[in-house]
């Protein structure tokens, strides 16, 4: 034991044996750790023994601890409750904080043309804002419901400026959006759809209910039966949405769900949060692996309520917390009410908990498994390439075409195992027709380690300014030996392999310049290199698809009497589709720059023929 280790040791010797809080601090003075104990002594001397026993969280703490503090209570309740006050003050590093961060979510409602969106600020000051609410979840899903029942659009079309440029999507012909983008619906009816749609989210579905079946009724009466009609279909969509919510749905009208999950020290909390029996929020939070689970259930509940949260009446928990019996007083006094702490072991309840225990796992297996077995597979990949570091950042290079023509070529980029695609580049291949694939990749090559050039000029270091780790093309030896040479010619020392695929197309070995090496066992590496030349494969003929098909209107269009390549050109930029060019009057053919009022009438010509 170093000397730190023996004199924090012999003063925690000396505590006495009561209840109390102790507050750790490091060197400079700053408080990093803040606990309480039912007897202090024997607490706090644990820290300062052997470190095999500790969890990695705890060991990281005690390395760092210089002094500490103590305060004496007279019950170990109210020692609870001057560490929860403390750490809130002092929010110390090593503690679990569940800052409540999330802030206030509000629906905002446009101008105009209206729609509605669940937002986290007020950031347009010719809108209308509905709120503050203190759950996002509630508000989002409350949003969609809305929509849905009243048909608004969910796309990114603004009118009335997109008012008949595009046919109806594929929500109208489900029945999921009035389409008011046909042209069919007027202003006064979409916003009726609008006004009903906020009526719903101000009072809520029974009181929708309520007043949409008494218009319903008065509808029918009134011998208005298509009237009628629309509202009946309402109001069954509105009990739809009811009956869906109810899968899930608790046993109690108001109640928290705690689960904790951990992984290779480190964990997540996930709450459920239920009102009026139906699910309202859903939270999530990480932090280092605790001393146990029952003390991180502990400390993650008092942490979750120390801020303005509303405590409920019931508490649903996947395991035993550490000093229950104060904690649940503490959330009494803080509700104003009895608060019941409970682990069920069967039925709806059970089920809740372990639906949030599958939660916290799922979000912590995102968080760090998938990262980690990204940098897993690279590792893998240098060992089996002979590479001195990690490729942590990998371009992969693809020619695709038509029996020769339209030769284009794709770069896609993965960073860290994982595509990154503001960083893909496509080239389209210039100077000569004809397959050949080595030399399409070479002059593609070319052209990315030119602009590399340029941006160094420039002392760009982003996009093209980056040189990669590792270059993979799609192909075997015969693409490698094309582009050596163009390495040399920059005096650019990258390493460099193909793909190779097998007789079925599957990824099957790397090749080198003057062999092939094989995956064997290195599954990680595999599924790795699989995925990129697979990425490759796809962003490359991907953007010959839409070049090849250009180029077929284009030559489509050449046959209008006065359209050359540029006028060509200048028609497929405008309107994209050989249909639009057809639907368009003559006044927006002549919009187009270098179309003039007979190059219109020739294409109007064209297409009645």
């Amino acid at each position: 034991m170093d000397e730190r280790l023996r004199r924090l040791k012999n003063k925690a010797n000396k505590l006495p044996l009561s209840p109390g809080v102790y507050i750790m601090k490091n060197k400079e003075g700053k408080i990093i750790y803040i606990g309480k104990a039912k007897a202090l002594k024997n607490r706090v001397s644990q820290y300062f023994g052997s470190q095999e026993k500790h969890y990695t969280k705890v060991r990281k703490m005690v390395e760092n601890v210089e002094d500490f503090d103590y305060i004496l209570t007279d019950s170990e309740f109210e020692a609870l409750v001057l560490e929860c006050s403390l750490i809130k003050q002092n929010m110390p590093k090593y503690n679990i904080l569940l800052k409540d961060d999330k802030g206030f979510s509000y629906i905002k409602v446009t101008k105009g043309w209206k729609n509605i969106f669940p937002v986290l600020q007020k950031d347009d000051e010719t809108a209308e804002y509905l709120g503050p609410y203190t759950a996002g979840f509630s508000v989002t899903k409350a949003v969609e419901q809305a929509k849905k029942i009243y048909k608004l659009p969910t796309c990114s079309k603004v009118f009335p400026r997109d008012i008949g440029k595009d046919r109806p999507c594929l929500n109208y012909h489900l029945g999921v959006c009035c389409a008011p983008c046909s042209g069919k619906l007027s202003l006064g009816e979409y916003l009726e759809n609008v006004e009903n749609a906020l009526d719903f989210l101000r009072y809520g579905g029974k009181e929708t209910i309520k007043k949409l079946t008494a218009e319903m009724e008065e509808a029918a009466e009134n011998l208005e039966f298509e009237k009628a009609a629309r509202l009946r279909d309402v109001i069954r969509s509105i009990e739809k949405v009811k009956s869906s919510q109810k899968v899930v749905s608790a046993t109690y009208k108001q109640q928290d769900v705690f689960a904790v999950a951990t992984m290779d020290g480190k964990a997540c909390l996930s709450v459920l949060r239920f009102d009026d029996n139906a699910l309202t929020d859903t939270e999530h939070f990480f932090a280092d692996e605790g001393e146990s689970p029952e003390a991180m259930r502990s400390e993650f509940i008092l942490s979750y309520y120390s801020f303005d949260r509303k405590v409920p009446p019931r508490i649903e928990v996947d395991g035993a917390v550490e000093d229950e019996e104060n904690i649940g007083k503490f959330l009494a006094e803080k509700r104003g009410g009895s608060v019941s702490i409970v682990v069920p072991q069967k039925g709806t309840q059970a089920r809740l908990v372990e639906m949030c225990k599958s939660n916290a796992m799922q979000k912590l297996t995102e968080k760090y498994l998938g990262r980690d077995k990204g940098k897993e597979a690279l590792e893998e990949l240098a060992l089996m390439l002979g590479l001195s570091e990690i490729p942590e950042y990998i371009e992969a290079y693809d020619i695709s075409h038509t029996g020769g023509a339209d030769n284009v070529g794709g770069m896609v980029v993965f960073r860290n195992g994982k595509p990154f695609k503001s960083a893909y580049r496509r080239f389209a291949v210039k100077g000569f027709d004809g397959q050949d694939d080595y030399r399409s990749m070479a002059q593609v090559i070319d052209r990315r380690l030119s602009e590399y050039e340029k941006c160094c000029a420039g002392n760009i270091t982003d996009g093209f300014g980056r040189l990669p780790d590792l270059i993979l093309l799609d192909g075997g030896k015969g693409q490698v030996n094309a582009v050596e040479p163009v390495l040399e010619a920059h005096g650019i020392s990258v390493p460099m392999f193909g793909m190779v695929k097998d007789n079925k197309h599957r990824t099957s070995a790397i090749s080198t310049g003057g062999g092939r090496i094989d995956f064997n066992s290195r599954k990680r590496a595999f599924s790795l290199v699989t995925s990129i030349q697979d990425e490759v494969h796809r962003f490359a003929v991907s953007y010959h698809r839409k070049k090849h098909t250009k180029s077929a209107l284009s030559a489509m269009l050449t046959e209008i009497n006065g359209i050359g390549p540029a006028k060509a050109k200048a028609l497929i930029m405008k309107f994209g589709t050989l249909q639009r060019i057809g639907e368009a009057t003559k006044e927006e053919l002549m919009s187009v720059k270098g179309i003039t009022e007979a190059n219109a009438l020739e294409i109007m010509k064209f297409r009645a023929d």
